[in-house]
């Protein structure tokens, strides 16, 4: 049976509107009840314009657009309602053809935007990533090791102030060495081999790691979604993922501060997968909640871009490979402030189910 045109405007995810020649609704999709939380009847009776204040900058834009009989297109704007709520959207409008002045009011907010925006540019920040390290392993690898056996062979010939010396130059040129060992996890493309896990039996891992090194003494609370379905996954890949983000958690976590893993479904958006070109959704999400204060705010927007850290000392390669290895997986990892915590959020596919 094909389906009645009205069924298919009212499952298009985005808000959007038909406004006749005077302006009034004639047609409004579920979406935009949901996003003005009125129904068509209540458009059509009060008028969509009074979900709004009178001076705000989507009537305007339609009024504008009418005028000049063309479509207007308007990004990143803040609208307030009436109530109160504030949102930044994208806004667009189009003229109906032959229809006498009909337009459509296309209503996308800025969050969606902003998740492909983000996606984008980790997957970017990995390419970028991948250059640096591929460089710089091949240019420092070789003369470290020279470096560390000239300090060897020197070791002996010296009084313990000299060994000491030279402890430290081996010490050092070790610490380096794992550095790079670290970058070169930029630099494999391979597709990672992906199977179905139980994302509870990976956390539990991680938490056991945890507790037993870095961790111990911090309290790590779980909040569990027991009903999840299975994640698409390799296993060690996510693993190192969740470590990194809890080593994270504990660093920066206060005195007496707590940790808290939190699992949830949630419907993601569709994103296409970097092995396959396949186009996933994303439902299964991870958080790691800490307590601190979070990044200072001049670097909060470059968190997972490499050599970018907000700790003394730091090497800013954590992160950036988390955002590697989850854009491997064709998922999303997000960070946000709220409620003066620090949310890392994880965003992978489900496991298809037979």
């Amino acid at each position: 049976m094909t389906p009645a045109p009205s069924d298919i405007f009212n499952t298009l995810p985005t808000p959007l509107l038909v406004l006749d020649q005077s302006g009034r609704v004639a047609m409004a999709n579920s979406a935009a009840e949901v996003f003005l939380n009125m129904s068509q009847a209540q458009m059509a009776g009060r008028g969509w314009e009074s979900a709004f204040p009178e001076d705000g900058p989507i009537p305007s834009l339609v009024a504008e657009s009418q005028s000049r009989q063309q479509g207007i297109a308007a990004y990143d704007i803040l609208v307030e309602f009436a109530g109160g709520r504030r949102v930044r959207v994208d806004v667009q409008t189009g003229i109906v053809p032959d229809s006498g002045g009909w337009l459509t009011l296309s209503i996308l907010p800025r969050v969606v935007a902003t998740f492909v925006d983000r996606q984008m540019g980790q997957q970017g920040v990995a390419r970028t990533a991948e250059g640096v390290a591929a460089m710089l392993a091949h240019e420092i690898r070789n003369p470290l090791s020279g470096i560390r056996g000239a300090a060897q062979l020197l070791t002996s010939g010296l009084d313990a102030d000299g060994q000491e010396l030279t402890q430290l130059i081996i010490s050092e040129v070790d610490r380096v060495r794992a550095l790079i060992d670290r970058m070169e996890g930029f630099t494999d493309n391979r597709p990672l081999p992906l199977e179905p896990e139980n994302i509870h039996s990976v956390l539990g891992h991680v938490r056991s790691i945890a507790e037993k090194g870095f961790g111990a003494g911090i309290r790590i609370q779980e909040r569990y979604d027991p009903s999840l379905p299975q994640v698409l996954c390799h296993r060690d890949s996510l693993v190192q993922v969740f470590l990194n983000l809890l080593k994270n958690s504990v660093e920066a976590s206060p005195s007496g501060g707590g940790i808290i893993l939190q699992t949830g479904y949630r419907q993601g958006f569709r994103v296409r997968h970097p092995g396959s070109g396949e186009r996933v959704s994303l439902p299964i999400e991870v958080c790691v909640i800490d307590e601190g204060g979070g990044p200072p705010a001049y670097i909060a927007d470059h968190l997972f871009e490499p050599f970018i850290s907000a700790r003394e000392g730091g090497t800013g390669l954590g992160l950036a490979l988390v955002a590697k290895k989850v854009a491997d997986h064709g998922g999303l990892v997000e960070f946000e402030r709220r409620d003066n915590r620090t949310i890392f959020r994880v965003l992978l596919p489900a496991a298809r189910t037979a």
